[in-house]
């Protein structure tokens, strides 16, 4: 893991946070709509990057507490940055799924680019289940997986350890977490917005399951 934190520390330094956001947000957004985030709601980002979904949260829930974690330091400062002037939301600097969390419980959770890096995928779906109130929802969404041929060289590419299931293999984990599927989808954004041709072709896989 310490390897994934240098990368996206030095990504925070060198503007590509930036980059990913743009690459990101289509599918993200999508994917958060979902969640169904209320005006008094509790949100969690794992794996925040720069707090962009962060802010999105506190805008929608501003009478409740939107909370990013990052395990890059580089990236916490930046989100910190980002959001200054705005009060119903907090960044926090760890791993998941080992650090303790404010606001907890949460009636939404997201992740955009993260489980797969994480060493134990079962303690941390686990965990999340555990952080969810009853009826809450996690949208976890994945660019590196099994029907997405383009993307199973990133390991090399970037020289970081991560995890490839297919699409039934991350519903299974959201199954022994005790978080029904409530949807499993390819989110594709529309051409003129789409950084790379197979976001079009393959999209992002999201899975949203529900406490």
């Amino acid at each position: 893991m310490s390897k994934v934190i240098e990368l996206f520390d030095e990504w925070a330094r060198n503007g590509r946070a930036e980059g990913m956001e743009a690459g990101h947000a289509p599918a993200a957004r999508m994917a958060f709509e979902r969640l169904k985030l209320g005006p008094a709601g509790r949100y969690l980002d794992i794996g925040c990057g720069n707090g962009y979904t962060v802010r999105w949260a506190a805008a929608v829930a501003e009478q409740g507490r939107a909370v990013g974690l990052d395990a890059s330091a580089e990236m916490i400062a930046l989100a910190r940055r980002l959001s200054s002037g705005l009060s119903n939301l907090e960044f926090v600097t760890g791993g998941f799924p080992e650090t303790d969390l404010p606001a907890a419980p949460f009636d939404a959770i997201f992740s955009m680019e993260v489980f797969y890096y994480l060493r134990d995928l079962d303690a941390a779906m686990k965990k999340v289940h555990d952080l969810l109130r009853p009826g809450g929802r996690f949208a976890c969404v994945v660019d590196f997986y099994g029907e997405n041929k383009e993307s199973h060289s990133w390991p090399a590419d970037l020289g970081v350890s991560m995890t490839l299931l297919d699409a039934s293999g991350w519903a299974a984990a959201f199954q022994r977490a005790g978080l029904p599927v409530v949807e499993q989808k390819r989110l594709r954004p529309p051409r003129e917005l789409a950084t790379a041709e197979w976001k079009i072709t393959e999209g992002s896989l999201m899975t949203l399951g529900r406490r």
